[in-house]
């Protein structure tokens, strides 16, 4: 109820815009409001809006009108705690606890800053922050229940002032009990953002302001695996389970002040050309907290060291950058200069026989440029750059190319090469901790450079599309399975292949998707199943004389038995399998659901893990961690248009 409360007070929420549509039927199209009486009579017109008055943005993307329509991906959308499609993860068995990540990507987000890899799967980046442009008061509800008591409601309230001004608000509020014994979660995120332009178009200003916080229990998993998968139904109430931690949490705090803005010197359509000032300053925070020693981590007193039991960390990145853009329409280039003052410390300091510092402190100093591209319409290049040096986290290179085009009417092709050299994330650089064995400090670790080619091909065919990516990873760093971090002397090397694809009969329609995977190198290093498959049949229509439409389907969600990464909570981090490892997957995961839409609500009611009503739930996220047994998982999306 105080999540609710507190929306009120925020004037609600508007849609959370991870939604991505692949043949982009959100994009704003030619024409907006109405004129449904043109003032012969009185001279007053009358507006009425249309879909396309309602519009948002990222910092750097074009604007896309709302996407209300009911197409089959909203259901791996709106079921899911933070509203976006997670094919290739595994969650655990609560919400807001995140997952287990099955299929390798790069995070950017974790580029120059502390970021555990478990707290991740909420956190807003930069070019997450959506900008808006409505004609009318705007307001968007998200709601999902939760595991056991509790809920979690998003719901930003957004406005334009004139013509040249608009102003959001967005908080999420998610609390969910869990049904194991300490499993709780408690995340919240609030935003403030601002978007204005001056009446000339001369001048333009993006601001933002952003609080997250991921707050879990943490209870070490199950600690007999033998009661779970052959106890009596005693314990078919979890909270019957023994655990493996019994007082610990672990908090994590991401806090970003963001304002960037550019101006046109000329008039003169023959100087497109501006200058872009952007600063912001990012705060990461990561606690692991305890009331007492956990006899799980040690055993004797003698591995205890002098230091709190509840630890901290912590990250500060405050970028400054000055650019020179040369923009048209079809060609923009950019380049400037970038200076950052980053931090990287604890709370605390190591006690003295470590000899570890308490904090590092650089200024780097660095360049960025943009090239975009887009030729008949057909043609697209996008290409970034980034560099940075400094002393203690070496020189930073980030280079993103995407090649985009259209060989053949409806047939589009996207390719792309990327290339990135960096420091390790700053949570496997260093860590305190009360437990001697889990305090480090990796001094002058080597860049861990990525290389990333690969590409998509969209076909008319079936609405079918066919994706391929390859990754070659130098310095791998990784958490061994002592959850000491340690870099690879030869490169991982990693393939993927897959595709997805829409058949359909009349109403009735399936969705399949498929991921084939592996390491062509170093496979210990980064275990994987080597197969994920998805399948979502279902049938779609309108209903009651039209105003309603309405999903009722199934879906299917299978991977490989592989020996998984275990979790490891005083980091939030994966570390790999110790001698005695536990298989996961092998088993499938069956949802029945129905969706329906009326007018601009949409509910999504969703029976999960349909198949352990009849079978006993053998599957978990990782090692030691039951995945959720059936739940009857409810999401509400309600979008007002004032």
């Amino acid at each position: 109820m105080k999540y609710l409360l507190l929306c009120l007070l925020f004037a609600g929420s508007i849609l959370h815009a991870q939604v991505v549509n692949k043949t982009d039927s959100n994009r704003v199209k030619s024409g907006d409001t109405l004129v449904i009486d043109t003032g012969h009579k009185d001279s007053l017109k009358i507006f009425k809006p249309t879909i396309n008055d309602y519009q948002y943005q990222t910092r750097f993307s074009e604007k896309k009108i709302f996407d209300t329509a009911l197409s089959y991906d909203k259901t791996f959308i709106f079921t899911q705690y933070n509203n976006r499609d997670n094919f290739g993860r595994i969650q655990f068995s609560n919400i807001g606890e995140g997952f287990n990540p099955l299929v390798y990507e790069v995070n950017t987000e974790q580029n120059l800053s502390l970021l555990p890899t478990r707290k991740s799967f909420f956190i807003l980046g930069i070019n997450d922050i959506k900008y808006y442009d409505v004609k009318t008061p705007t307001t968007t509800f998200i709601y999902h229940n939760s595991v056991s008591t509790g809920a979690a409601l998003q719901s930003t309230y957004t406005q334009n002032i004139g013509k040249n001004f608009n102003f959001a608000v967005e908080y999420m509020g998610l609390r969910s009990l869990g049904k194991y014994l300490h499993n709780l979660s408690a995340n919240n995120n609030i935003v403030f953002s601002g978007h204005f332009t001056s009446k000339n178009g001369k001048y333009e200003a993006f601001a933002h302001y952003i609080h997250q916080n991921v707050n879990n229990q943490e209870n070490g998993g199950i600690a007999d695996i033998d009661l779970f998968l052959n106890g009596g139904s005693n314990f078919n109430n979890r909270l019957n389970l023994p655990v493996n931690l019994a007082n610990s949490n672990s908090r994590f705090s991401y806090r970003r002040y963001f304002f960037s803005h550019e101006f046109r010197p000329f008039a003169s359509e023959k100087f497109p050309f501006k200058i872009r000032h952007t600063i912001f300053h990012q705060g990461n925070k990561y606690y692991y907290g305890q009331q007492s020693p956990e006899s799980y981590w040690f055993a004797d007193q003698s591995e205890l060291v002098d230091y709190p039991l509840s630890s901290k960390k912590y990250s500060e990145n405050l970028s400054n950058t000055v650019s020179v853009l040369f923009d048209q329409k079809n060609f923009k280039l950019d380049g400037g200069v970038r200076h950052q003052l980053i931090k990287l410390g604890v709370g605390t300091a190591f006690p003295a026989a470590f000899g570890y510092p308490q904090e590092l402190t650089e200024n780097r100093i660095g360049a960025v440029g943009n090239l975009l591209i887009n030729l008949w319409e057909k043609v697209e290049l996008n290409a970034n750059l980034e560099f940075s040096n400094g002393n203690h986290f070496g020189t930073y290179l980030r280079s993103q190319n995407l090649l985009k085009f259209e060989p053949i009417k409806d047939y589009f092709v996207n390719a792309k090469v990327n290339f990135q050299t960096a420091s390790p994330t700053f949570n496997l650089l260093m860590n305190p901790s009360v437990y001697g064995k889990f305090n480090y400090f990796l001094d002058q670790p080597k860049n861990e450079t990525i290389t990333e080619i690969g590409g998509d091909v969209n076909l008319k065919w079936f609405k079918s599309s066919v994706f391929a990516n390859y990754f070659r990873i130098d310095n791998y760093t990784y958490l061994d399975s002592h959850a000491k971090p340690q870099q690879s002397g030869s490169s991982l090397n990693i393939s993927q292949i897959g595709g997805e694809a829409t058949f359909s009969y009349g109403k009735f329609h399936l969705n399949p998707k498929l991921l084939f995977q592996s390491a062509i190198s170093n496979k210990d290093l980064y275990p994987m199943p080597n197969f994920i498959g998805r399948a979502n049949f279902f049938w779609q229509s309108k209903m009651f004389k039209n105003a309603a439409e309405v999903q009722a389907g199934i879906k299917l969600y299978y991977f490989t038995k592989f020996a998984s990464r275990e979790f490891f909570p005083i980091l939030n981090e994966f570390i790999l399998p110790g001698t005695n490892s536990q298989t996961i997957g092998g088993q499938p995961i069956g949802d029945v659901y129905f969706n329906m839409k009326v007018k601009r609500m949409f509910f999504f009611i969703e029976a999960q893990h349909l198949n352990t009503t009849f079978m006993k739930n053998r599957s978990f996220t990782v090692p030691n961690y039951p995945l959720y047994d059936f739940r009857l998982n409810l999401g509400i999306v309600w979008y007002l248009f004032s």
